[in-house]
């Protein structure tokens, strides 16, 4: 069993990895989101599921969401953000958990109302 102070460090590294990912996601740095990304991270959320870190980059780059983290909850290696995302001018409360191996993003999972962004203009 891990002790306390092992486990801190272990969260200490995810949240690390997930804010430099979430930073540089604002900031376009698309760079430094692939280096935060496992080559074969996998993605699920509410409108699509991507396999491949270069593919979810490729998608984000088009995308250019803006993320407005709102809470964070950490436990070893897995992190929970609840944020506002500003997704094609509409601002959508999301949850995102990470779980973060190697000091790279696994897995990220994704929760929302799609409503918003469904609806007819």
């Amino acid at each position: 069993m891990a002790s306390t102070q092992e486990v801190t460090g272990e969260s200490d590294k995810a949240i690390e990895v997930v804010l430099t990912f979430i930073q540089a996601l604002n900031n376009e740095d698309f760079q430094t989101v692939r280096d935060c990304l496992s080559d074969d991270m996998v993605f699920n959320g509410v409108l699509g599921h991507r396999e491949g870190a270069d593919q979810y980059v490729k998608d984000m780059k088009q995308m250019k969401f803006k993320y407005n983290i709102q809470k964070k909850f950490v436990a070893d290696n897995d992190v929970c953000l609840l944020y506002d995302i500003d997704m094609s001018g509409k601002t959508i409360f999301t949850c995102g958990w990470y779980q973060v191996q190697d000091n790279k993003i696994k897995s990220l999972k994704v929760i929302f109302d799609p409503r918003p962004l469904l609806e007819q203009k």
